[in-house]
């Protein structure tokens, strides 16, 4: 029995000292936020059924980001959300279309679902990735959605500037043996979805300035709708600090079509523009400062050409009721009447925003924003493009450098907008309360 234990015990020396390591190194990182929410009226209808239901609920998310690295300069990156639900709720039948900000579905957003998985490797001629990576997130703030998409990327940095060309494909719909269980057309050819990145950025000290180029071609509508749209996208960026005060800017200006048909006949050409503005000074611990904001509307005149399809991004959060993709997602869409909203992510938007707050410790920020939104086109007939007004107040405490605690309670004064088409419609006022426990690590 000696002898037995001791060959295994030499077997498996042999093989530990003789295996490749899979992995150097493991890093993670990542967040976690409970959170919970009350929203005085979920629609703002003035009228009985609708001006009496609120809702309130509570709603976490776990990120878990991971990096193997396999050699110096080579890593396999990847990144998981678990547990992003509302506490107690039903779970989400199963499906097959990807949620907002994930390559998985919101069932397995709901458990687990792995967003992200590449290869990143730094060689003597600059970094490459390809797979799965962080997509949607260039400049400031503004017009930022946290995706995902596979792709192909090049980075090479010189100095003080960054190049970058990246190649993604956002939807596949050649012929593959799993397209073809899915029921896709097995004939159609040349009706995929890919996009093309040129990008610059140059970073000095207290500034920051960028420029992104996009070529999108998107085939899918093939062959059910015999037409394909193609558009440019540029979009300059910068940042910089000028003594006390801060400001960043940014401009996205689309040229394209929005639908060329292969027939020639009844092409509609497609023009967006969207401009974002923001200034803040701080003296001491208070600080005072605004944001504009602008995103063209598409005007119902033009029926051979698209203008209003740009928004402010997911990720861009400028009030706690108005154009707050959180919000949209956990306590619903808020509508005004005749399909009137301003949910989700702000489009159609003239944009208007004082701020200022105090920080009387390192760890206490006490913020307060003044807000106010018209709409840039409206259909005909439409009553009104006032959005409305909003006064937010938040304040933030940081527990400690990783946990910090968040109270915010926002106020809507609800514009003449959302009556629609009727200046009889009534429409009713609206406030929030929300506060947010976050960990990062």
């Amino acid at each position: 029995m000696k002898r037995f234990w001791l060959v295994l015990l030499s077997l498996g020396l042999i093989m530990a000292f003789s295996t490749s390591a899979f992995a150097v190194d493991v890093k993670f990182s990542g967040s976690y936020y409970a959170a919970g929410m009350y929203l005085n009226k979920t629609s703002l209808q003035d009228v009985a059924g609708m001006n009496s239901l609120s809702t309130a609920m509570y709603f976490q998310r776990l990120r878990l980001r991971t990096e193997f690295v396999v050699a110096p300069g080579v890593s396999l990156i990847t990144r998981m959300d678990m547990m992003e639900r509302a506490w107690g709720a039903a779970r989400t039948a199963p499906g097959v279309a990807a949620g907002n900000q994930s390559s998985a579905t919101v069932a397995e957003n709901e458990n687990i679902a792995v967003d992200q998985v590449y290869v990143s490797a730094v060689t003597p001629i600059g970094m490459i990735n390809a797979g799965y990576m962080p997509d949607g997130m260039y400049g400031t703030m503004f017009m930022n959605s946290d995706s995902q998409a596979a792709k192909i990327s090049y980075i090479l940095p010189i100095g003080k500037l960054m190049l970058a060309a990246q190649v993604a494909k956002a939807s596949e719909a050649s012929a593959p043996y799993s397209n073809a269980l899915a029921g896709v057309n097995m004939a159609a050819s040349d009706n995929d979805y890919d996009l093309y990145y040129l990008m610059g950025i140059y970073r000095d000290k207290g500034i920051e300035a960028g420029m992104l180029y996009m070529y999108i071609r998107n085939a899918l509508p093939r062959p059910v709708a015999n037409f394909k749209a193609y558009y440019h996208l540029f979009s300059p960026y910068v940042k910089a600090t000028l003594g006390p005060v801060y400001v960043e800017a940014e401009v996205r200006y689309n040229t394209g079509m929005a639908r060329k048909m292969d027939s020639g006949a009844g092409d509609i050409s497609y023009e967006a523009l969207a401009a974002y503005l923001s200034a803040t000074a701080t003296f001491g611990p208070a600080y005072v400062g605004g944001t504009f904001a602008y995103l063209r509307g598409d005007d119902p005149a033009t029926l051979d050409k698209v203008e209003g399809d740009l928004t402010g991004g997911q990720d861009w959060n400028p009030c706690l009721i108005l154009f707050n993709y959180d919000r949209t997602t956990w306590a619903g869409a808020m509508p005004g009447y005749n399909g009137a909203g301003a949910q989700n992510q702000m489009a159609n938007a003239w944009f208007y925003q004082v701020k200022g707050g105090v920080k009387p410790t390192d760890k206490l920020d006490i913020g307060l924003s003044v807000s106010m939104a018209t709409a840039d086109k409206v259909a005909a007939g439409w009553v009104s493009k006032d959005y409305g007004y909003e006064v937010d107040v938040t304040g933030t405490y940081k527990i400690t450098n990783n946990l910090s605690y968040m109270l915010g309670f926002g106020y809507l004064i609800s514009g003449d907008y959302f009556k629609g088409l009727s200046s009889a419609n009534a429409v009713a006022n609206n406030y929030l309360v929300i506060n947010k426990l976050t960990l990062t690590f």
